[in-house]
């Protein structure tokens, strides 16, 4: 269930009988291309959009409390010593966070905080990124800690790695973070070096379809890729020492290489490297308005993920097929880690309420699930509003 920004501080007021000091709007994220290469230290194309989570905060004379108010449920800690993972694991995305920056000496006074957004849970438009930025840049204002925006996608990120467990790349904390209006971001994950261009699609526009499969086998799939591809590093590294991570490696390596890996290894790497290279040629054919090959770029990163890195599942490879003939559509693709959530789809405006209609009807057919169409703007990222 959706809340909007009135409905969370009416909540705070509720649970703590005063107004919040500050409130936090930090925004999910889409990704137009360049899916599993950020933790392989390559290239991606994200976007902050208008769906995200609004946090309301202020400090507290007692314990910390931190209400969930999409879950109807809420935590209640004392102290901020020896914390360690909770069975619900939206608790984990805050207090993880506040865990590694007491691990870096910074001293975490106690808070009262209530949380809850607009981000379809499991839709692949990373709701946990959002809540850990959220988090860290509201205390960053509320403690004025004098965190930098870098500093702070830092600590999301070890805050996932380290307390959630899952070893994401850097893009959905630097997307929800750096988020430009109206604008996509091109982030060399190894650098951090990034380049932001317009999105004009003149008379097309981004269209979402959820799913609703959940990402029952994303958590560990994800860190089982994330292996699979160090494995391939590691056995090419044998071969050219200059290797240290798949953005070191082009085709001619990877091909003279072939040998030594197994085949499964040798696939996974081939999507990374062919993908780096599908951001970069997407980037010039947007700059271009040059819709052919746009259409030809998606086509190609959604076959290399179900046939390559093999993350797709049935019902999202049916919503791409079907949306791929379907006039109109110029192009369309899984988005996020896999096994589930959305695809992204950029569709010629005035087809968008006919297509939306046909293919909820064949997708339920299909599967008996709902195809829930979800309209975004890009905006801008973290931000401090109230």
């Amino acid at each position: 269930m959706a809340h909007s920004l009135d409905q969370v501080k009416e909540k705070f007021i509720e649970r703590f009988g005063f107004a919040p000091t500050l409130i936090i709007r930090s925004p999910g994220r889409i990704n137009l291309i360049g899916e599993h290469t950020d933790y392989n230290l390559g290239y991606v194309l994200p976007a902050a959009i208008d769906k995200g989570i609004w946090m309301a905060l202020s400090k507290s004379e007692g314990a910390t409390i931190i209400h969930a108010i999409d879950l109807g449920r809420e935590i209640i800690l004392n102290d901020f010593d020896n914390l360690e993972p909770f069975d619900n694991g939206w608790a984990n995305y805050v207090v993880g966070l506040v865990d590694q920056l007491q691990k870096a000496g910074i001293s975490i006074n106690n808070f009262n905080c209530v949380f809850g957004g607009d981000i379809p849970i499991g839709s692949g438009l990373s709701s946990s990124a959002a809540l850990e930025n959220a988090t860290c840049f509201g205390l960053n204002e509320l403690l004025e800690l004098g965190l930098s925006k870098m500093e702070m996608i830092k600590f999301s990120q070890k805050a996932e790695h380290e307390f959630v467990g899952v070893k994401c790349g850097i893009m959905d904390m630097f997307t929800s973070m750096m988020g430009e209006k109206e604008k996509v971001i091109r982030l060399d994950c190894r650098s951090l070096e990034y380049k932001t261009f317009p999105l004009q699609l003149d008379n097309y526009e981004l269209l979402l379809l959820n799913s609703n499969v959940a990402h029952s086998l994303a958590s560990s799939e994800y860190n089982t890729r994330r292996n699979q591809c160090r494995e391939g590093v590691h056995l090419m590294k044998q071969k050219f020492s200059e290797v240290d991570s798949l953005r070191d490696v082009d085709m001619i390596v990877l091909n003279e290489c072939k040998a030594d890996l197994p085949e499964l290894v040798f696939r996974r790497c081939k999507y990374i490297v062919e993908e780096n290279l599908r951001v970069l040629a997407f980037c010039e054919a947007l700059l271009q308005k040059d819709f052919g090959s746009i259409r030809k770029l998606l086509f190609a990163a959604q076959a290399g993920m179900k046939n390559e890195y093999e993350i797709t599942c049935p019902e999202i490879d049916f919503l791409v097929d079907y949306s791929f003939k379907y006039p109109g559509v110029i192009g369309a693709r899984m988005m996020g880690g896999g096994f589930g959530g959305c695809t992204i789809n950029i569709i010629e405006r005035k087809r968008e309420t006919e297509f939306i209609e046909k293919i909820k009807t064949v997708y339920f057919k299909e599967f008996g699930l709902e195809a829930n169409p979800i309209k975004i703007k890009i905006n801008k990222g973290v931000r401090r509003v109230d």
